[in-house]
């Protein structure tokens, strides 16, 4: 009997998948549990296995396309079986390029956030100014008086080239002046802009021959697609505000260095310090391990703490389960897995979902302070910034100490001012006296 190969849903969000490689051809025989494809998900690269043995009688989906979660992409049968009643379920597919050279009709600027996402050949294409080389002799008559109309693209390329865009005919919607037409005249040896009078006392910004910035369209990965739908339903309905403190990391780096000198294997870092205090800090506030459920506040009965993790095209948190009850160096070797894992996109769904509280660290970038915004149904985020050597004020004298702000963003549902600000003081005072984490 045939069996349909389809676009398995390979997370809980999952709407469409991206076909990244068949791993099989058509006529090639496989076994139930033989591996057919890679997908690229909104989190991760996953693989559709067969479920049935047989041939490979039909690939109908291109390495490269987007398809919806349920959509037939294969059929797998014998040789002799006649699959054609499958196959007619298939809607056929346009024949059209993917990308035409052709500029899209303009089209209304897209809602922030549509109702359902459409499938890729009916996303409409924004117009763009073609980048291509316009004719010498443009029939649009040239303006005499007036307000000249000039795209943004045109301007800047005019001023570069020292063009007089009043002697420049335009050619688009109005007598508009665009980037061909631009072009057209610079290959033109077009008039020379006045310049004002004190121009000449002031050196190009431009270095000559200074290569050009190339403007694209960059298509949406299944990662940021799902990164912008989170972050909508997080940053608008869900009440943020935030609370910052500052942290005497001298002792915990101390520690580290300590522990670091002693072990022959491995080394513990600075988050995974944070997520041992964190975790830490969670279970003696458990009001702060919890989740806005509508009609309920839920108070988790585990402390998992996501880790962000940049990735090429996104973000991804792994999540390190159960951290309040794993010692220092248990959290510091699962902690690399996950992230090593993360960024190669080899995390299955219920590695990287379910956080009660999660970490976002961009002090190895050098940034200072920042707030980081509640993934659902979290409760909590909390931002983490660089370490620095400042000057601080200690019985009267100034001192040099490594000082580092986090900031916690806070669901105001679930978490009020004076309860987030008894777990930043557990949590500072965790790390300014760290030697209780050693386990």
């Amino acid at each position: 009997m045939a069996t349909k190969v389809v676009m398995a849903q390979l997370s809980p969000t999952m709407e469409e998948g991206k076909l990244v490689e068949w791993k099989v051809k058509e006529g090639d025989r496989v076994e139930a549990g033989d591996l057919l494809a890679e997908v690229e998900t909104d989190k991760a690269n996953m693989d559709i296995e067969a479920l049935n043995g047989g041939v490979v009688r039909a690939l109908l989906a291109s390495e490269g396309d987007l398809v919806e979660v349920g959509a037939l992409i294969g059929v797998i049968a014998e040789p002799d079986e006649d699959i054609s009643a499958l196959l007619a379920t298939v809607p056929a597919r346009s024949s059209a390029p993917a990308a035409s050279g052709e500029p899209a009709p303009e089209q209304p600027a897209p809602a922030p956030v549509p109702a359902a996402e459409p499938s890729p050949a009916s996303v409409p294409v924004p117009a763009v100014e073609p980048v291509i080389a316009a004719p010498a002799t443009i029939d649009a008559a040239p303006r005499t008086s007036g307000r000249i109309k000039v795209s943004p693209v045109a301007r800047r390329m005019a001023e570069s080239a020292g063009l007089d865009l009043s002697a420049v005919p335009g050619s688009g919607p109005g007598g508009r002046v665009i980037k061909v037409d631009v072009e057209a005249a610079i290959a033109a040896g077009g008039t020379p802009a006045r310049a004002p009078a004190s121009a000449s006392a002031r050196p190009s910004m431009v270095p000559a021959g200074a290569p050009r910035l190339e403007e694209q369209r960059i298509e949406l990965s299944q990662m940021r697609k799902a990164i912008a739908k989170r972050l909508v339903q997080s940053i608008g309905p869900v009440p943020h505000f935030f609370l910052t403190t500052e942290i005497d990391m001298g002792p915990v780096l101390d520690l580290r260095k300590a522990l670091n000198h002693r072990l022959s294997e491995g080394k513990v870092g600075v988050n995974d310090l944070l997520i041992k205090v964190a975790a830490e800090a969670l279970a003696r506030h458990p009001e702060i391990n919890a989740s806005f459920e509508g009609d309920a506040i839920r108070r988790h009965g585990s402390v998992d703490i996501g880790i962000a993790v940049a990735v090429p095209d996104g973000l991804i948190t792994p999540v390190l389960r159960d951290a309040d009850r794993k010692g220092l160096l248990q959290i510091s070797a699962e902690a690399a897995d996950l992230v090593e894992r993360g960024r190669n996109r080899r995390l299955t769904p219920e590695e990287y979902q379910g956080a009660t509280f999660s970490i976002s660290n961009l002090g190895m970038f050098g940034i200072d302070e920042f707030t980081a915004i509640i993934n659902p149904p979290e409760g909590a985020i909390l931002a983490v910034g660089q370490t620095v050597e400042k000057p601080v004020v200690e019985d009267g004298a100034v001192v040099v100490r490594r000082r580092m702000r986090v900031t916690m963003s806070c669901d105001h549902r679930v978490i009020d001012g004076a309860m987030g600000a008894a777990f930043l003081q557990t949590f500072r005072a965790m790390l300014e006296n760290p030697l209780e984490l050693v386990s």
